[in-house]
């Protein structure tokens, strides 16, 4: 905080505190203007006196509360919260009276944002003119992004919007109140840790989702599988094996976005590792990592050879995140975690591998989560890396399996071949 009593001793220090004044006043100031110029924009199309403020109003607004912070620090910090109150009130009659002569004036935005202009003002000079600065660009954002954020929220469902407020249910109120220790056989059932994959996993499902509805799948098959790569890759190739059967797209087309889904499933797994144990990366990184960037070259090289012309609907991805789903998962998750350490507990590496392999036919995820928390009670890393990409090997041939026998024969043969390719490759720099 800034002291603006009078300075003792040389002129130079009294100097050097009234530049700091009046460069405070001047980012107040300017933090006025540059809201006050979007606010201006937006209503440009106004005749002059009908709006409830423009750009000159903004920057006095934000110096009318730069001058009161400084003689809050002369006087009292009360007499900044006075003058809070009695410029809202002149917000709360302006609009009153703008109400009253247009009734279909009903919005608040241009008077909240005086508000906030003039309550930023008063930071910058009470000692936070850094945080002012910041949090104007950010208000000038926000005001400006209108037209945006309402066509998002045209494009979002009831069902999707209930989906967003359980997600919240289940990360902020659910997982706090959870135990965080170990019960059942071997204490392998971890209640807390359990749910916060769940949190996890539908939380990079539910982020594709909506990403998806968002940013519109007809764009591009690109963006709609790498985007639906992140709901289920799984899902993805399922649909669009169903396509290439029905003949509706060409199979170059319809093998570049399998392909694309399927490399988003390997920084997903490794995502979730270093959720749980971030010294997996190392040794899990490698492998997965080329595999995902060999999957995507040869999307990319399938995607350049379709005509411009030839599109992709918006694939009816199924909404990644229901009450009931995430249940379901969690149930899973924790039938694993007690299988996944029962077999290392009684038949070694050897039946780890094993479950790693019938729980790749189905899901990765669920695996990947369990050995990473396995692997923070003793179990080797090497071993919890060997057994991710067992899972991840396995369901990579699934998916290639659904596109042979649902696809047909030429979308089989497109990500097959790149699909062992991958492999091959990913196993390979395990020996490098």
């Amino acid at each position: 905080m800034i002291d603006v009593a009078p300075a003792h001793g040389f002129g130079l220090n009294r100097g050097m505190e009234r530049l700091v004044i009046f460069q405070q006043l001047g980012i107040a100031l300017a933090l006025g203007l540059l809201i006050g110029t979007e606010r201006g924009w937006h209503e440009r199309a106004a005749p002059e006196g009908g709006r409830v403020a423009g750009i000159r109003t903004f920057g006095l607004a934000g110096l009318l509360g730069g001058l009161i912070g400084l003689a809050s620090l002369k006087l009292t910090v009360a007499f900044a919260g006075l003058a809070f109150v009695g410029f809202a009130g002149l917000v709360i009659v302006g609009y009153w009276q703008a109400v009253r002569n247009d009734a279909d004036q009903l919005g608040m935005t241009t008077e909240v944002a005086l508000l906030m202009t003039f309550t930023l003002g008063l930071l910058s000079t009470l000692g936070y003119p850094l945080i002012a600065a910041a949090s104007a660009v950010i208000v000038t954002i926000l005001l400006g992004l209108k037209p945006v954020l309402h066509a998002w929220l045209t494009r979002l469902s009831a069902g999707e919007l209930n989906a967003a407020l359980k997600f919240l249910l289940i990360s902020v109120v659910m997982l706090p109140l959870l135990p965080n220790q170990g019960y059942g056989p071997w204490s392998a059932l971890n209640p807390h840790l359990a749910w916060w994959m769940v949190v996890l996993v539908s939380g990079l499902s539910f982020m594709g989702y909506l990403s998806i509805k968002l940013a519109g799948s007809r764009r591009g098959i690109m963006l709609s599988s790498l985007l639906g790569g992140l709901v289920s890759s799984t899902a993805m190739t399922l649909s669009l094996s169903r396509y290439a059967r029905e003949g509706r797209y060409s199979s170059n087309l319809l093998a570049a976005g399998i392909l694309a889904a399927s490399s988003i499933m390997f920084p997903r797994v490794l995502i979730e590792a270093a959720a749980i144990n971030p010294t997996l990366i190392p040794a899990l990184a490698p492998p997965m990592l080329a595999m995902a960037l060999v999957m995507l070259a040869v999307a990319v090289y399938f995607w350049r050879r379709v005509p411009n012309e030839e599109s992709i609907h918006q694939t009816n991805l199924p909404n990644p995140f229901e009450l009931g789903s995430a249940l379901k998962f969690g149930l899973l998750l924790a039938v694993i975690m007690i299988m996944a350490t029962g077999a290392e507990k009684t038949f070694g590496n050897s039946g780890l591998y094993a479950l790693a392999l019938a729980a790749g036919l189905a899901d990765v995820d669920a695996i990947t989560l369990s050995v990473a928390k396995m692997s923070l009670q003793g179990l080797e890393s090497d071993v919890a890396r060997n057994a991710i990409l067992i899972a991840a090997f396995t369901n990579s041939a699934v998916k290639f399996m659904l596109a042979l026998f649902i696809g047909g024969w030429s979308l089989g043969m497109r990500t097959g071949i790149t699909t062992m390719a991958a492999i091959t490759l990913g196993v390979s720099t395990l020996f490098v």
